[in-house]
């Protein structure tokens, strides 16, 4: 720890030009009356990532080179598991969830995210990163609702927009420190600055995001020096790849752990980057990460990590969070539980390059929607779901809404062969850059009416190797067009973050409306992969985004 206390050259006063606009969140220990405790353990508890799943849901594994399908999730299982987990270290241990806690389900979009609340408050946390969805019902909502968590929020990286490029107060405390076992520990928090540009900017209006670059290193610097805190843990909403190459960067310096967020990745082994370790407890409620320290004297001398699978079996109900579901469901049940119809094939979206949940998007757009191409964003969110004793999977309204958590109508334009074979150029530099900090945090951008053949691991510029609209081979002169789904707040010429397309006008039917009937009009539907996308350089099932690291994806 010694070593780490000479992390940086620069004092605090050199960096006195950045505000700590009066939040200055210290939890001291309660103990002050008898000798504080100075060896034991400290136990940190995290999720992720929830997505608003309510209940056990299929989860996908990759074993034994095959996909695997089981139970796990549901907050009524995961309040079990972490009641219990605390009682094995109750006054030393700290809980967390590191964002993405208000979208992801109908329930959450039909009551702006409120139901969550009271759910979020009846469990065991600590402490909240907001996640780069928490902005999907606008920035008074997001305040609203994080601000109606008991717990404390850390964000380093958000601050109130003054306009006019002017970045006024921080909207959540920048740091937070607590006490244990006469440790003290210093947390900062970093959501995706890429927001504005990775979702609708309309989410987001109103919010200046910042690089953690800019003031990463101050604030370790603040919780090192001034608040003498030795251990720091950096809560991050950036994605795997973004975090691990955070980790290698010296402004990460005396950060000890970052405990990662929104690629959904389930790190069962901490990553070693050059200045700090990296983990990330998967999605939906299926994962808890558990960071056990050693202390002997007040000082730290060991550490282990596990991820821990939420077994409903081995995790059962926790009674008084079951009702609570059932009451905050109760008004909407019968919406959520209305069948749409079947599928012959297990629906899902693990997988980098084409998914089957994506398949049913494109193939329901293009059957309603008259355009050459359909492309749909490559989002992580919805859990699987496998097929029942019938053989078939049910697809109700609410799962409609776990795969399309956000209402839009479909879009129309018209573009050249020179601007798709560019654009795709450049989603798959957001994908597969080299240098993961240029990675954009999504999976490939899914599309029906167009193949592609790409070199994921060329370089920029270099990966589109053929592509075929129809029958033929694109023509760089000729007009194409396409359609995607609205993104409120983006340019008048931009669809699917394509800029200069022409002629953009309403289809007259939302991406669910396409989806519904296409259910009904052909189920059970089957939904195998086509490989529309073809990776040449790598396997078709890619489940990550990350290499040149000890990490796989299962």
């Amino acid at each position: 720890m010694n070593k780490r206390r000479d992390f940086l050259k620069t004092s605090l006063m050199a960096s006195a030009v950045l505000p700590l606009s009066g939040f200055n969140s210290t939890e001291k220990d309660d103990s002050n009356a008898i000798p504080p405790q100075s060896s034991g353990k400290i136990t940190f508890l995290q999720t992720t990532d929830v997505h608003c799943q309510m209940h056990a849901h299929d989860e996908l594994f990759w074993e034994n080179e095959t996909l695997t399908f089981r139970k796990t999730g549901g907050y009524a299982h995961m309040a079990t598991a972490l009641d219990r987990l605390k009682a094995k270290n109750p006054t030393n241990t700290f809980i967390m969830d590191t964002g993405d806690m208000f979208q992801g389900s109908l329930l959450s979009l039909r009551t702006t995210g409120e139901a969550f609340v009271p759910l979020l408050n009846a469990l065991p946390y600590d402490l909240y990163l907001p996640g780069n969805w928490e902005v999907v019902y606008q920035k008074k909502s997001m305040q609203t609702l994080l601000g109606s968590l008991y717990a404390p929020k850390v964000c380093t990286n958000m601050y109130h927009d003054l306009g006019e490029g002017k970045k006024g107060e921080f909207i959540f405390q920048p740091y937070h420190v607590v006490q244990r076992l006469g440790v003290k520990i210093g947390f900062i928090g970093y959501t995706d600055p890429l927001v504005p540009i990775r979702q609708s900017p309309h989410y987001s209006y109103g919010i200046t995001y910042t690089e953690p670059k800019e003031n990463l290193a101050y604030y370790v610097d603040l919780l090192r020096n001034q608040e003498q805190c030795s251990f720091v843990i950096l809560l991050s909403h950036l994605g795997l790849s973004q975090q691990i190459a955070l980790g290698n960067d010296p402004a990460c310096a005396g950060v000890d752990y970052i405990f990662g967020a929104d690629t959904h990745e389930r790190v069962r082994k901490p990553i070693q980057a050059k200045y700090t370790k990296i983990v990330e407890p998967g999605a939906f409620g299926s994962f808890i990460g558990q960071l056990d320290l050693e202390v002997k004297d007040g000082k730290i001398v060991g550490e282990r990590y596990e991820l821990i699978e939420v077994d409903p079996k081995k995790y059962p109900v926790k009674k008084e969070i079951l009702q609570l579901i059932e009451t905050l469901e109760k008004p909407h049940k019968t919406e959520i539980q209305k069948v749409l119809g079947y599928s012959k094939t297990p629906l899902y979206r693990n997988m980098v390059v084409e998914n089957t949940i994506d398949t049913l998007i494109v193939d329901s757009i293009k059957a309603y929607v008259p355009s050459d191409i359909v492309l749909s964003n490559g989002f992580r969110f919805c859990p699987p779901r496998v097929p029942g004793k019938d053989g078939l999977v049910t697809i109700t309204e609410g799962y409609l809404y776990d795969m399309i958590p956000v209402e839009s109508e479909v879009k129309i334009g018209e573009v050249t062969g020179t601007q798709l074979k560019n654009w795709l150029e450049k989603e798959l530099q957001n994908v597969f850059a080299e240098d993961a900090s240029k990675r954009f945090g999504g999976w490939m951008v899914r599309f029906k009416g167009m193949k592609v053949e790409f070199e994921a691991f060329a370089p920029f510029n270099e990966r589109v190797k053929k592509v075929t609209i129809g029958n033929e081979l694109l023509d760089a002169n000729r007009m194409y067009t396409i359609s995607a789904c609205e993104r409120e707040g983006d340019p008048a010429d931009m669809l699917c973050r394509m800029r200069g397309v022409k002629n953009i006008r309403g289809a007259g039917i939302s991406m669910h409306d396409c989806v519904r009937t296409y259910l009904k009009e052909n189920s059970p539907v089957d939904l195998t992969l086509r490989q529309d996308a073809k990776i040449l350089d790598g396997p078709q099932d890619l489940l990550s985004q990350v290499h040149g690291v000890p990490y796989a994806f299962h």
